[in-house]
């Protein structure tokens, strides 16, 4: 089976500073991958370019059959709105916007009808448990619903891949073990594909693979 996401030979450094040294790896649909490393070991960098957040110095990236680093900017924009989602430790929830507004605006930047977007984003709240707060502003909401609300907006395109920035670094243990939780009921119940960088050692480990960075390689795929 071909893997839904490929990266091949990525390189990219930070000055004269080398970073990612070659990195390698796929990912198939559905699997829920940990990416783990000692700070400044280049997870963050490589989740960006895997996300077309940033681009490498050489390599290529695949995702859903697509060499995303031969399209322009705007071309790179709309694919990325329309096939992946990111959750960052911050949530970076709009704070003018209702919970409910928040998710559904990946969906109106793609161009899909307003009331199919919002019957959707309903839908995730819902299913995420937060729809009984979907008229509150960010700063109304804890801070599991804060980031719950975020996982919402990332899958509101249905993205084929969801990439995830320290998730729960941000949450006390309960929420992030919730939060741990619903990666994998969401993967379970929607077939959703995840790529997590954490320092936390009970998600990483829960990972169907666990790969380390480390000196700009990946010592395990």
């Amino acid at each position: 089976m071909e893997p839904l996401l490929k990266a091949v030979d990525l390189i990219r450094s930070h000055g004269d500073l080398p970073v990612l040294k070659g990195i390698n790896l796929s990912i198939q649909a559905g699997e829920i991958v940990s990416i783990v490393g000692a700070s400044g070991a280049g997870k963050s960098t490589l989740l960006h370019i895997l996300g077309t957040l940033d681009r490498p110095d050489s390599g290529q990236v695949t995702l859903a059959d697509q060499p995303v680093f031969g399209l322009t900017e705007k071309e790179l924009a709309r694919f990325r709105n329309e096939k992946i989602g990111f959750v960052f430790q911050f949530h970076n929830l709009l704070a003018e916007f209702t919970a409910l507004e928040n998710v559904c605006l990946p969906g109106y930047i793609a161009g899909n009808e307003d009331k199919k977007v919002q019957a959707k984003a309903e839908e995730l709240l819902n299913i995420l448990g937060v729809g009984d707060r979907k008229h509150h502003l960010p700063s109304q909401l804890s801070g599991g619903e804060q980031q719950r609300t975020a996982v919402a907006r990332a899958l509101i395109n249905n993205p084929a891949i969801i990439f995830a920035d320290e998730p729960s670094g941000n949450l006390d243990s309960h929420n992030a073990e919730e939060l741990h939780k619903l990666f994998f009921r969401l993967r379970d119940e929607l077939g959703q594909t995840f790529v997590i960088v954490t320092h936390n050692d009970l998600l990483a480990n829960m990972a169907d693979r666990r790969l380390t960075i480390r000196d700009g390689l990946i010592l395990n795929d």
